[in-house]
């Protein structure tokens, strides 16, 4: 390398500019790395967003991919022996349950707490008129359910006391002098009964419906993989969905807050 020297000045003069000019290269070069790492931030954030979107994008069209299912507009889990349970939101659809989607071989779950919801374990189709007899483990899920999503949990109630009956002691006529309004309906006969059920919640990501899916923890933990059980505790709804958005989305799994609100029962929570 060639270095040119100012024969006007002395030797220490051009040392000292050849210095000065040094540093200031050395500041520019600091310079450029610094813009330079700011950038590949900058993209890095970018991919990340974009990356993010895709798979935002990915998880709405398998979700479309998969047929709207008539439960979906209700509360619902598999239990662990791979039962349907569906349960009714509000009157309307607890008059729904009952009245069009209930079949004779199902079986029919209250929790014995005013304004509880209607649920009951769907029989699989293919019994051809054989008497369904659900396994106990999912007879107790369903009555945890029934529990879980009643008033007991809004209340901040551990245990709630629960029957099952024949969907043909489930009816729509009153006593005389009594009239039933809509989601209301009386019981005949004998009960079966679940005495002190514990109330569960747990919200996992169910593959097979590729949908969250809220119930029982001892279900849920059955069949999904990321799930996160709740119990009573003083934040609302809203803010403990927030929280569990976030912690599925740590997961790569997203979904809409509503979707989070829409599916755990009324009441306070904290992550257990």
């Amino acid at each position: 390398m060639d270095i040119e020297f100012d024969l006007k000045k002395s030797i220490d003069e051009n040392a000292s500019f050849y210095f000065n000019e040094s540093k200031l290269a050395k500041r520019k070069v600091e310079g450029l790395k610094k813009a330079l790492n700011l950038m590949q931030q900058k993209v890095s954030k970018r991919e990340e967003i974009d990356a993010k979107k895709e798979l935002i994008a990915k998880q709405k069209k398998d979700k479309e991919r998969v047929s709207k299912k008539w439960f979906y507009s209700f509360r619902w889990f598999f239990t662990s022996d791979n039962f349907l349970v569906v349960g009714g939101r509000d009157a309307i659809s607890n008059e729904k349950i009952v009245k069009n989607k209930m079949k004779k071989n199902d079986v029919y779950f209250h929790a014995d707490v005013f304004g509880a919801p209607h649920c009951i374990i769907v029989a699989p189709e293919k019994l051809k008129g054989e008497v369904f007899v659900p396994p106990f483990s999912s007879m107790n899920e369903a009555a945890c359910f029934a529990a879980t999503f009643s008033k007991a949990w809004e209340e901040a109630r551990p245990i709630a006391d629960v029957y099952s009956v024949k969907p043909e002691q489930v009816s729509k006529s009153a006593r005389p002098g009594e009239s039933m309004g809509t989601g209301a309906f009386m019981i005949y006969g004998e009960r079966n009964w679940f005495k002190k059920t514990v109330l569960s919640c747990a919200v996992g990501y169910f593959p097979r419906e590729q949908r969250l899916m809220c119930g029982p923890i001892n279900a849920i933990k059955f069949h999904c993989k990321n799930f996160f059980e709740l119990k009573h505790g003083s934040k609302s709804k809203e803010v403990i969905s927030r929280e569990l958005k976030a912690l599925f989305e740590k997961k790569g799994l997203f979904f809409e807050l509503d979707e989070f609100v829409s599916i755990i029962p009324n009441g306070g929570f904290e992550l257990k």
